[in-house]
């Protein structure tokens, strides 16, 4: 028999300190939940099952990850040991059945969103390592270890206990290696082992931690691997979360230049779980990538924009200052310039729409030019109506459509034009009010408003 893989992920807490009436773990950050993040990373592992502990008020937690997950209450929160053991209906028969040896159980924090796949594969690596150690203990050496747990290994590498910081000698202090919290456990002892912790402590709880003294003393090794400290930050604070949501961008967007993207001012750009950005695109500074943005090979967004729920094309230009909003469509080498916000349209190959434009339920065709101030006005208080601009059209500056309307192939629309009726194809329409000029007019209408104005102020005094 293979060996074998589960998953218990710690989301328990209440995450006072985040003071907020959304639970901790579905806090986003790079527009994904945190337990989906560490979710994502168990799934390369092969882990099934995957059990998420819950506090017994979390339903909306429940709700989020119950189509990847079987669910665990921890009722009343007595510690990590004691979360770990709320999972035993769903653990204990498949910890049996798996056979002596042949399973790992990974125990991860749903709070910790930057923990990596590749990170938890060397961790069940080194579980089936030829000395069989009982536990393997995800360890990291950060800059300042101040209140961390320590790692106490021995001569031959091997993990010889867990020390909290508070209970550690000066000694133990100068150890550099720390408690990163994520554990691989061999299936076969582990509910034996949680079943021995104690709880003679300030708190009266169960610790995870303790499983390792308690291998130990039945003979059996246990182990380190190590990680980037930047990996099991956990989020307890909005602070933390700022901090994890910048070590994230910085993730996405190194993997985005690595990919071949070029971006001028990186730290600037803002990057969602899933941007996806083609080869030989570039970003320019203060891009901001809401959810669902793909951009094709060789386009360009320039500072500035903000791009949700979009497609653009090969080629295609984008900004300065564009907003593409979601259902946004931009077709190869088509340009949307600065102050152009498009919604759930379609602009077609080599259409440009350059400045000043609001272009939404509509479709522009290949070649179209869209003048500045064009608008098209799709919404009458209460329904949303489409405007379908043809290839080659021509809508003159400061143009409103008004939809439903339909403008035909290689139509000139006149600058200024409010159009309510459907335009032909290559018909040349403008709709203008005429144009009446009274002489002296202004000086009067000026003469008239200020002796008004006088007026008021007397009937006021």
């Amino acid at each position: 028999m293979s060996e074998r893989v589960a998953a218990v992920i710690l989301s328990a807490g209440m995450g006072t300190r985040m003071k907020s009436s959304l639970p901790k773990v579905l806090h986003p950050v790079a527009g994904k939940p945190m337990i989906a993040w560490v979710l994502d990373a168990v799934a390369p592992a092969g882990a099934d099952p995957v059990v998420v502990v819950i506090a017994p008020a979390h339903d909306v937690v429940r709700a989020a990850v119950s189509d990847r997950a079987a669910l665990a209450v921890q009722d009343p929160p007595l510690g990590t040991g004691h979360a770990v053991l709320a999972s035993a209906e769903v653990l204990r028969p498949w910890c049996a059945e798996t056979g002596s040896g042949r399973g790992t159980v990974l125990v991860l924090f749903g709070d910790t969103p930057l923990i990596t796949p590749d990170t938890l594969a060397r961790m069940v690596a080194a579980r089936r390592a030829k000395d069989d150690p009982a536990v393997v203990v995800l360890g990291f050496e950060p800059e300042d270890p101040a209140l961390y747990g320590r790692l106490i290994t021995g001569p031959d590498g091997g993990l010889e206990r867990i020390v909290e910081a508070r209970d550690a000698t000066p000694y133990e202090l100068e150890i550099g290696l720390c408690n990163g919290g994520v554990m691989a456990v061999d299936a076969a002892i582990l509910f034996d082992l949680l079943g021995r912790i104690g709880n003679a402590n300030a708190k009266g709880e169960y610790y995870l931690t303790e499983i390792v003294s308690l291998a130990r003393e039945r003979g059996r090794r246990c182990a380190v691997v190590t990680c980037d400290p930047i990996e099991t930050q956990g989020v307890d604070s909005r602070a933390g979360l700022a901090r994890a949501e910048a070590a994230m961008q910085a993730r996405l967007r190194a993997a985005a230049m690595d990919g071949g993207v070029t971006m001028t001012a990186p730290e600037t750009v803002f990057l969602t779980h899933d941007t996806v950005l083609g080869q030989d695109v570039t970003v320019g500074p203060h891009v901001v990538f809401g959810p669902k943005v793909t951009v094709e090979e060789g386009a360009e967004i320039r500072a500035f924009s903000h791009l949700e729920g979009a497609h653009v094309g090969p080629g295609a230009l984008v900004g300065p200052y564009a907003r593409l909003r979601p259902g946004a469509r931009i077709g190869a080498d088509a340009h949307i310039g600065n102050f152009v916000e498009v919604k759930n349209a379609e602009i077609e190959t080599g259409a440009k729409a350059n400045h000043l434009s609001y272009i939404g339920d509509a479709r522009v065709g290949a070649g179209a030019n869209i003048g500045a101030g064009t608008i098209t006005c799709n919404y009458d208080g209460h329904n949303k109506f489409h405007t379908d601009i043809g290839a080659r059209a021509f809508i003159g500056s400061n143009s409103a459509l008004v939809a439903p309307v339909t403008v035909g192939d290689g139509a000139v629309v006149g600058a200024g034009s409010t159009v309510t009726r459907n335009v032909g194809a290559d018909d040349l329409v403008v709709v203008r009010g005429e144009t009446k000029a009274v002489p002296g007019g202004g000086e009067r209408l000026r003469q008239r408003n200020a002796q008004k104005k006088k007026d008021r102020e007397k009937r006021k005094g």
